[in-house]
């Protein structure tokens, strides 16, 4: 057993005559300096778990209540931190309740390893008890998966697993062992961290052929826009990026991944992109003569219709994965590479400016949006509570301090568009799958990855049912997470829909929810509900002062629709205020 005062760096030195394959991947995980595990344990990879039972003082493992809260939990605690989550589950159905949060992370460019328990290897294809072939399942929502049947494999597949999950852009990599390979004993020879793989490529060539093309067309715009993804926060290039606006003086809009790599109050910041972003970056897509993605993806809730998105502009798409250059929308200028390496070069070559003109006619539209749209949501009239007045609220009180971790739904666009985001890493939301259940396992994580920070859940009464249990996990762990439900007793975003386009044929979006204070003090978590505008303010302090996590569930109107909108099959220009 090793002991606490042992560093990780002494385990890539070290030697050990002979190990287990459960040890050896537990040895794996402290070399690659894992520190927290979200998981549940089952028969498959129960001799990885009783190794665990020595690791306690280096290892902390966090006992979810189900295996997708599991893998959402491994989700926050790596976007919060920068780091790899990391899960454990066992085989058959513990390993398919991976599939949604792998899925998820996939597409949202998360690092994750998955390490799940198998059958033994001469059992394998015989349909024994809880077998899955968890390869095949999961090869089209992993970045690389990989099963062990021998023990001796275990350190290199690993070091494999954590390099391919971090480098380049990342996702998740699912390894599979078998319980014979973690019973085995082998002969240990230390374990060495992965830096290269001849047939894997992370990070493009960068070309200064493309980098002087893009520079030329930028100094030459009229009318230009910065739209911003997540990558420049995987990328760590966040002052990077804000050199590079600055320099040049071009107004930026982010997607919801992106939020957080500027501050919202940054007077180039114009706003929020897509369905329901903000209404002038929608309506000027279509009106400026350069534009320039970086470390995004052209996702459909981006441009709304193709054939009519920004076909007047002269396009310049940074990112670090080639395939998503001219996937969706053709390049005129591709510039392959990491933002971090590629817009120091940018920044060099481009001209001072302001474009003074072109950023007022985004103010110009934030103005009609404030007048049709904002003012009545963040600070209304009417009797009852808006999702948007408790977001402002939150604001003053958190002073866009806080990591606000959304659910799937009309209060995920409620924060995304109404949230401060003073610091990077700081929103954490399921973009591209739109995962419901997402959010409270998914704050668990985040307050592990990022401990000193206030965590807030954002969460929809529909949602916040689909992983209720992980209450359980705040229970067991201590774990302090503010839970804040937006009640309106619908399945928010689906009414919507069914009222704007089905003739309000309201057909089960109608959801009753129990009593959400009295379930979570039987977890041992305290809370409270309002009903009234003059009780939120007071309700928001005393969630954010309480010693521990706390449960504010919130009564909001029921019939209040998100606006803006682009409808679906319309195009950005085409975005309604009402």
């Amino acid at each position: 057993m090793l002991t606490k005062e042992q560093p990780a760096q002494a385990l890539r030195e070290q030697v050990t005559t002979t190990i287990s394959g459960a040890e050896a991947t537990l040895r794996a995980l402290l070399a690659e300096d894992v520190d927290t595990i979200f998981g549940y344990p089952g028969g498959a990879i129960i001799p990885i778990y009783d190794a665990l039972y020595d690791f306690k003082e280096q290892l902390n493992h966090v006992l979810v209540r189900h295996e997708q809260g599991g893998i959402h939990a491994a989700q926050g605690f790596a976007r919060a931190s920068g780091r790899v989550g990391v899960v454990f589950a066992t085989s058959g159905p513990g390993a398919t309740n991976l599939v949604t949060g792998l899925a998820d992370a996939l597409i949202d460019s998360t690092p994750l390893v998955c390490i799940t328990g198998q059958v033994f290897a001469h059992l394998l294809g015989t349909d024994a008890f809880q077998e899955t072939d968890i390869l095949n399942i999961t090869t089209p929502i992993t970045k690389w998966n990989y099963q062990i049947t021998n023990a001796e494999e275990i350190p290199e597949v690993l070091a494999k697993a954590f390099y391919i999950a971090r480098s380049g852009r990342p996702g998740p990599v699912l390894i599979d062992i078998t319980k014979n390979a973690q019973q085995q004993k082998f002969e240990y020879n230390g374990y060495t961290p992965c830096n290269h793989i001849r047939s894997y490529r992370p990070k493009p060539i960068v070309r200064p052929e493309y980098i002087e093309q893009a520079a030329a067309l930028i100094n030459q715009a009229q009318r230009p826009f910065v739209l911003w993804g997540q990558g420049v926060i995987l990328g760590k290039a966040e002052q990077e990026f804000k050199e590079f606006i600055e320099k040049s003086g071009i107004p930026a809009a982010w997607t919801i991944l992106g939020a957080g790599a500027l501050p919202t109050d940054h007077p180039l910041n114009v706003g929020m992109l897509g369905m329901h972003g903000n209404y002038g970056p929608n309506v000027l897509t279509n009106e400026c003569d350069v534009l320039i993605a970086i470390g995004m993806r052209f996702d459909d809730r981006v441009t709304g219709r193709l054939d009519k998105y920004a076909k007047q502009a002269k396009v310049v798409h940074l990112d670090i994965d080639p395939t998503e250059i001219d996937k969706n929308v053709a390049a005129t200028v591709p510039v392959w590479g990491d933002c971090k390496e590629t817009l120091p070069l940018l920044t060099q070559l481009v001209d001072n400016k302001t474009h003074a003109e072109w950023r007022q006619r985004f103010e110009d539209y934030q103005t009609q949006e404030v007048a049709a749209v904002i003012q009545e949501e963040l600070f209304p009239t009417s009797e009852e509570l808006t999702m948007g007045e408790v977001i402002q609220q939150l604001n003053e009180l958190t002073q866009g301090e806080a990591i606000v971790v959304t659910d799937v739904g009309q209060h995920q666009m409620v924060a995304c568009r109404y949230a401060r985001f003073n610091r990077s890493r700081s929103n954490i939301t399921s973009g591209g799958l739109g995962t419901m259940g997402f959010a409270l396992p998914a704050a668990i994580g985040a307050k592990f990855g990022a401990p000193s920070s206030t965590v807030v859940a954002v969460i929809g009464d529909g949602g916040f049912q689909m992983t209720i249990q992980e209450l359980g996990t705040i229970m067991q762990t201590g774990v302090d997470v503010k839970i804040m439900i937006l009640n309106n007793q619908f399945l928010g975003m689906v009414r919507q829909w069914q009222e704007l386009f089905n003739d309000r044929r309201y057909s089960f979006v109608n959801i009753a929810s129990p009593d959400y204070v009295t379930v979570a003090s039987g977890y041992g978590i305290a809370g409270k509900r309002v009903t009234e505008r003059g009780e939120l303010q007071t309700a928001l302090q005393e969630m954010l002062a309480h010693p521990g996590s706390f449960l504010l569930e919130v009564m909001v109107t029921k019939e209040n629709n998100i606006f803006p909108m682009v409808p679906q099959g319309c195009s950005v220009s085409e975005i309604r205020l009402r």
